[in-house]
């Protein structure tokens, strides 16, 4: 079941959730067709909730909102941003493990 930690991103909150964000953001920008996004679902619910307060989680659904995916230039996915002061200080794509997405959310909320 999802975490009721994670955002879910549309074009219309996307600046207020993200860009003005007090805290962190991961991005993930992903698609219910995709497998390894599929896989990396639960991950995300679990750090959501291990970073709640640090780190904000959100999810943009690239066949719903394919301006904010082409915006940030994402051709593949899973592709995940991780966005401080609304600047994109880091990026990753592909299924990653918990250890080094917590090894990202870490230095980012340092």
């Amino acid at each position: 079941m999802a975490s009721p930690n994670i955002v879910n991103l549309t074009k219309e909150n996307f600046t207020k959730e993200v860009l003005e964000s007090p805290t962190p953001v991961l991005v993930d920008f992903s698609a219910d067709w995709c497998g390894p996004c599929k896989m990396l679902g639960p991950v995300l619910d679990e750090l959501a909730d291990e970073y709640v307060g640090r780190v904000k989680i959100c999810k943009v659904d690239v066949d719903t909102e394919q301006e904010l995916a082409a915006r940030f230039g994402v051709t593949s996915i899973p592709t995940l941003l991780f966005f401080k002061s609304g600047q994109v200080v880091e990026q990753m794509r592909g299924l990653k493990s918990k250890r080094v997405l917590k090894e990202s959310l870490d230095r980012v909320a340092g």
